[in-house]
């Protein structure tokens, strides 16, 4: 006893061995430890997982872990005392068993996540604070293929719940056998309440049970993206109506089973949204598209329609309810005939309407274009793909009836004529022209001198006309004295002399040119060309051009200036070519490209180690002259530049 009062502290206790010299003893003093608190001081030991047999006999453990022996209630009730998520994250990594376990668990149920809130404002120094993670959605997921399952959902649900909180996901494709199915999108929503952007691609086993889940716990949500989910239908839709009240934005395209009554619910149910895009979807008709529309007129600004089998009502409707409407799209609408066009023009519902796109829709004809024309007092962007229907005079009715129009792009429109095309220059301040295969277009040399100009046009783009020519060519360079970028691949008719009259003209100079597939053009077009804008050409595109011979690097090496994008693939490039422009000393190429030509060899290495101080891109592909060995040493040297071979 008077040893024991004499004790002074921990350094006084024996660390090594027992106090007892036989097993029999100790047995004796563990026998009591039931009915005795004993206190030790805290050491280091060796963990005891399960009970021991104390004797004479050898000390047996049970292999088993003592957790393990807990009922999942136990497991679940430990798991919310975790204090963060990076804790979390490592009890996950134990087994699918515990992530399970963990996914199960809400977000807010985990005692880290509750906040002391009381005396804030106090100034106790005796006070302390509990402070919660930050979960505001700043990280981003996406999985795709043969990596997105039930697993990698619950690992990103309880991996992401102590870094910032999962803001985006992405789901695209999944395997038919072990791909994603509701319980993977349930984990998402327990584990993720900071989600706000959800996308879902061709997720064959997803049904209405895990998007009502989302729904459930994912009230931040704000955009929503659905393609190919053939399960879901218009409950699931409803859910994300009632319980997401943030939703601005909702896409749902080839969704079989979603109709009229989970738009309408979106419509009465989401006040704030902005856009929507509805493509491939049987089910959706006139009800569900007018009753959107309607409901949510007052910030909805972008609406995708296509593919739907909805008439002439709808697009009144849009007509009429589209004040806040700033861009349109309408494709492939077979049951809309004249009347329903017209109709939506002459509302005068979409003054706001600045961007409008009409794709494969048989209504749309001269008397309904100008009658658009008409009603859409701002309206600065048009575009017909495959409306079979518009003539060149129809055209010309549009363009002055719309004062504010800007930009005009024709693709497949096969009545558009080359009198329209002018017509259209002549009669409105466009500042963008594109064609793009106008099979109707002919080239004819008009006698009649031109009566005006087009002195807005910055940008002609006509791409794969095969009838406009050089006549057609020299009009449009006469019309059009301030053009910048000019993009005229793919015309195999035009020659020399029908570009020479458009680069004289061209007073702004010009910046972008794009020759690309022009497989009559020679040097001389380039030694125009680069005199005439040198000063301020700054991509040029002769891309198939095999006419195209090193006079013309030459050409571009004496006199272009602000050159940072060239292209001379599969033209009569040699390695002389690349010698003249790396001699060039204002030259700062930053993309160069000679892919498929057969006469750049290894010799032109230095060449092209010089040019690559400034280049971030050199194509070599199918330059069958250069050996691997050279391209390594390419590689090597030239590490910013990305290189193709």
């Amino acid at each position: 006893m008077i040893c024991l009062l004499e004790f002074s502290g921990d350094d006084d206790f024996y660390n090594g061995g027992s106090f007892y010299t036989n097993s029999t003893d100790l047995g004796r003093l563990c026998s009591i430890s039931s009915q005795v608190d004993v206190y030790c001081p805290p050491r280091k030991r060796t963990r005891i997982s399960a009970p021991f047999h104390f004797g004479e006999a050898e000390v047996e453990q049970n292999k088993q872990p003592s957790i393990d022996v807990l009922p999942d209630e136990c497991l679940v009730e430990i798991f919310k005392r975790i204090s963060g998520g990076k804790e979390r994250s490592s009890c996950a990594c134990v087994s699918k068993h515990w992530l399970m376990l963990l996914t199960s668990i809400r977000k807010g149920e985990y005692e880290s996540s509750k906040v002391v809130k009381e005396n804030v404002g106090s100034n106790s120094g005796d006070v302390e604070m509990i402070l919660s993670e930050e979960d505001d959605g700043y990280l981003t997921r996406c999985l795709e293929g043969k990596k997105a399952t039930d697993m990698r959902l619950a690992a990103v649900a309880v991996g992401t719940s102590g870094h910032g909180g999962l803001g985006k996901l992405s789901i695209r494709g999944s395997s038919s056998s072990r791909g994603v199915t509701n319980f993977g999108l349930s984990a998402v929503a327990r584990g993720c309440p900071s989600l706000k952007v959800l996308s879902l691609w061709n997720v064959s086993r997803v049904g209405d049970e895990g998007l009502c889940e989302i729904a459930k716990e994912c009230h931040l949500l704000e955009k929503l993206d659905l393609c190919q989910c053939p399960h879901l239908s218009n409950k699931g839709l409803i859910a994300i109506a009632a319980n997401c009240p943030n939703l601005t934005a909702l896409s749902i395209q080839s969704c079989p089973k979603i109709g009229n009554e989970g738009l309408q619910a979106i419509g009465k149910l989401c006040p704030k949204l902005q856009s929507i895009s509805i493509k491939d979807c049987p089910l959706v008709g006139d009800d569900g598209v007018s009753s959107l529309l309607s409901s949510a007129s007052s910030v909805l600004s972008k609406v995708k329609l296509q593919g739907l089998s909805i008439t002439d009502f709808s697009l009144a409707v849009i007509g009429h309810y589209g004040k806040s409407v700033t861009n349109l799209m309408l494709s492939g609408l077979q049951n809309v005939s004249e009347k329903g066009f017209w109709v939506m023009g002459n509302a005068q519902g979409l003054q706001k309407l600045v961007s409008f796109t009409i794709a494969s829709c048989w209504g749309v004809t001269d008397v309904s274009l100008e009658a658009i024309g008409k009603g859409c007092a701002n309206l600065k962007q048009m575009c017909l793909r495959r409306c079979c229907f518009v003539s060149g005079d129809g055209l010309v009715a549009f363009a002055k009836s719309a004062g504010s129009l800007e930009c005009l792009q024709l693709e497949e429109c096969n009545r558009v004529t080359q009198s329209g095309v002018i017509g259209v220059l002549s009669n409105c301040g466009l500042k963008s022209l594109t064609l793009v295969k106008c099979m109707g277009i002919k080239d004819i040399s008009l006698e009649a001198p031109l009566s005006s100009s087009c002195n807005s046009l910055k940008s002609l783009s006509i791409r794969n006309c095969p009838g406009f020519g050089t006549a057609s060519l020299a009009m449009v360079g006469r019309l059009c004295p301030q053009l910048q970028h000019v993009d005229l691949s793919g015309l195999c008719g035009i020659t020399d002399a029908g570009l020479l009259p458009l680069l004289e003209n061209c007073e702004a100079g010009l910046v972008k040119v794009n020759l690309s597939g022009c497989l009559n053009l020679t040097d001389e077009v380039v030694l125009h060309l680069t005199k005439l804008h040198g000063a301020t050409l700054e991509l040029l595109n002769l891309n198939g051009c095999r006419r195209i011979t090193d006079a013309s690097l030459a050409a571009v090496a004496e006199n272009c200036v602000f050159l940072s994008d060239l292209d001379v693939s599969s033209c009569a490039i040699t390695d002389v070519g690349i010698a003249a422009l790396s001699h060039a000393e204002q030259l700062n190429l930053q993309v160069l490209s000679f892919s498929g030509c057969s006469g750049v060899s290894n010799k032109s290495m230095t060449f092209l180690k010089k040019l690559g101080k400034t280049l971030v891109g050199l194509n070599l592909q199918h330059c069958n002259s250069i050996s691997t060995q050279t391209i390594e040493l390419l590689v090597e040297s030239l590490w910013r530049c990305d290189i193709l071979f």
